[in-house]
């Protein structure tokens, strides 16, 4: 104990040093981390559902192939009928992720496990030179 309070300081960085180490697993639990290509393998194999939680004029622009249209301050409402089995898998789309992380923890909350949110959203679909269809 009395190494603890004489290096309290040390202790502190060890602490803090050791929290940042950590911080990746504490965001990926969250569901933020799924990649481009790891969307296309759950499309491709386990029949995902791309929801794109972007405006409509935002939709109409440019969205991910087969990507359902469901605007975030709508999902809530919306989302148990356009996915009515929730044990199939959810990717949550947006322009730049940060709409879709929040979309996350609504679609969690109303049962979808499976569901994740794409990191980066759109415009790292884009950068993947993944095909975007527009309305």
């Amino acid at each position: 104990m009395k190494f603890i309070l004489d290096n309290w300081m040390i202790m502190s960085v060890a602490l803090a040093s050791g929290a940042m180490l950590f911080w990746p697993v504490f965001k990926g639990a969250t569901g933020g981390s799924l990649t481009a290509a790891g969307a296309v393998q759950l499309i491709n194999h386990e029949k995902a559902v791309v929801i794109d939680v972007c405006e409509v004029n935002e939709f109409a622009a440019g969205h991910v192939g087969g990507a359902k249209n469901i605007p975030l301050n709508q999902l809530e409402q919306k989302l148990p009928a356009a996915v009515k089995n929730k044990a199939l898998p959810i990717i949550l789309v947006c322009q730049s992720g940060a709409r879709s992380n929040r979309a996350l923890g609504i679609a969690k909350k109303l049962g979808y496990e499976q569901a994740q949110s794409l990191n980066g959203g759109l415009s790292a679909w884009r950068a993947a030179n993944l095909p975007v269809e527009k309305a």
